[in-house]
């Protein structure tokens, strides 16, 4: 059992699994194949487990593949807490454009589904943070491409001061 949640983009959901705690600690299903593919409304396969590390204030992204190479991912923090956001590049979209946000982190559990056709990026709050996530494709380079973190056709209001951002010199071009 999870809890599906749309986020105001309806395709990009928050999924929130059902724990159970005891005096020896919890457990849950991180992933379950046939819910997850009723909480997204189809079947997909992932082929792909990646897994990041960052330090605070480090803010990765937005990043996306160009079909056919487009890449759908699933994403959840195992340790620290991140500001995960998901921007709307399908161009015939109503939501073209638009981006929508979650905190993530080990302690609420959340996991964020971003289908394809979103740029994608994080920013990490705590000190540091450990990141898993699932894609539906491989990572191709020559399909891989970064638009601007302060990219003024979305004005993303990450939540942390410009001057105190760690990125990386492909993500700043």
């Amino acid at each position: 059992m999870i809890k599906v949640t749309q986020l105001a983009i309806p395709e990009v959901l928050i999924l929130e699994p059902k724990i159970f705690h005891d005096e020896r600690g919890y457990f849950f299903e991180s992933f379950n194949d046939q819910l997850f593919s009723e909480a997204i409304g189809h079947k997909t396969t992932f082929v792909q487990d990646n897994k990041s590390f960052s330090t605070k204030n480090v803010l990765r992204g937005l990043h996306y593949q160009e079909n056919p190479y487009s890449q759908a991912k699933l994403i959840r923090v195992l340790h620290g807490e991140i500001w995960d956001v998901a921007v709307d590049i399908r161009q015939d979209s109503v939501n073209y454009g638009k981006w929508v946000a979650e905190n993530l982190s080990a302690e609420n559990k959340k996991q964020i589904w971003i289908p394809e056709g979103f740029a994608h990026g994080f920013c990490v709050l705590t000190e540091s943070a450990e990141i898993v996530y699932k894609v539906n494709q491989c990572y191709s380079k020559s399909h891989e491409r970064v638009i601007h973190w302060k990219n003024n056709n979305f004005n993303i209001d990450w939540p942390i001061a410009e001057q105190d951002v760690v990125i990386s010199e492909k993500d700043n071009l």
